[in-house]
């Protein structure tokens, strides 16, 4: 049975920690294609570059929640503690950027 689960487990990583790639993917070809030719154009209003980033972080909140979930299934099946301190040494990391994400995505909210 816990050889299947930790099957099973090691799929569905592999699955969720392919969908944050493709978010984090989209998003970030997303704010390439606006972001260019808003900071080629010097008459862009600071706000629609703003706007920009600001959906570019929604993109990687996203995916940082997606990695975050990888995380927490590879802690079920990690094998050694060496194994689950790298993995919690990574999910607080992306909980920290996250964190900051959320923060400042706020701070703009407030400014408007």
């Amino acid at each position: 049975m816990e050889e299947w689960l930790a099957l099973v487990a090691k799929d569905a990583v592999t699955v969720i920690e392919a969908m944050a790639i493709v978010i984090i993917v989209i998003g970030t070809i997303a704010a390439f294609l606006m972001g260019v030719p808003a900071m080629l154009r010097p008459s862009v209003p600071d706000r629609d570059v703003r706007l920009i980033w600001q959906r570019y972080a929604h993109w990687l909140i996203a995916g940082l929640t997606f990695q975050l979930a990888a995380d927490i299934i590879k802690t079920t099946i990690a094998p050694s503690w060496e194994d689950i301190g790298q993995v919690a040494a990574i999910a607080v990391i992306r909980t920290f950027l996250e964190y900051f994400l959320m923060r400042d995505l706020g701070e703009i909210r407030a400014r408007k």
